[in-house]
């Protein structure tokens, strides 16, 4: 096909465009497609992951009800291992945690209990490990260790259940007056219909406290 003059010289100078900024362009659209590949390919992964753990954490559940702790661990393990960026995992470890406490095995719940707090992505995980496995710490005697791990900030959510086990420490050190502050702190930072509220009130009546009640009168 011929070209006139000026058709010539527009080629010319696409053909030099192209020469100087092609394998850039071309690099360019590379790597978006292969960003938008790569995204679609992690949603599609992360959906099947997700499937996944759930089945696996639907066995666990299954176990819990049965009270076989032995197959609670196992699954709880399998998801920490193939899933653990799911939130399937905490939530199965937090499980398994309170499945070996309650068969007595303490050292397993620890354990599940501190692969939370060291793994999880979700605070609110976090928190509930930290408050949990300090309840076994005051069982030990390790009061040192139940403090640091109820120190440092927690969501609101968190915050009366942390004063409430920091009264509980206290109860064990014999820091009596320390225990009435920090129940009468858990106290007010409840909800009036928290089933723990009752509870708080029975503790602080057991110390002699009756500055603070339950219908808040």
């Amino acid at each position: 096909m011929a070209y006139d003059l000026e058709e010539q010289e527009q080629l010319a100078t696409l053909k030099a465009v192209w020469n100087q900024y092609g394998n850039l362009v071309t690099w360019i659209l590379i790597a978006a497609l292969s960003a938008y590949a790569a995204w679609t390919g992690w949603n599609t992964y992360q959906s099947k992951q997700s499937a996944q753990a759930s089945q696996l954490y639907e066995e666990l559940q299954k176990s819990l009800l049965s009270n076989d702790d032995t197959k609670v661990q196992r699954a709880a393990n399998d998801l920490r291992d193939k899933f653990s960026r799911t939130a399937y995992a905490a939530m199965s470890a937090l499980s398994a945690a309170k499945s070996a406490f309650d068969a007595g095995n303490l050292s397993v719940a620890k354990s599940q209990l501190q692969w939370v707090i060291d793994s999880s992505a979700t605070e609110e995980y976090k928190s509930m490990a930290k408050i949990r496995l300090a309840g076994i710490a005051i069982d030990e005697k390790n009061f040192d260790v139940a403090m640091k791990l109820l120190s440092g900030d927690f969501s609101k959510e968190f915050q009366a259940e942390v004063l409430d086990r920091k009264g509980d420490v206290y109860i064990a050190q014999n820091k009596m007056a320390d225990a009435k502050t920090a129940y009468q702190a858990a106290i007010e930072k409840m909800n009036d219909k928290s089933p723990a509220r009752q509870l708080l009130q029975i503790k602080l009546d057991a110390l002699g406290s009756t500055d603070t009640k339950v219908d808040g009168k």
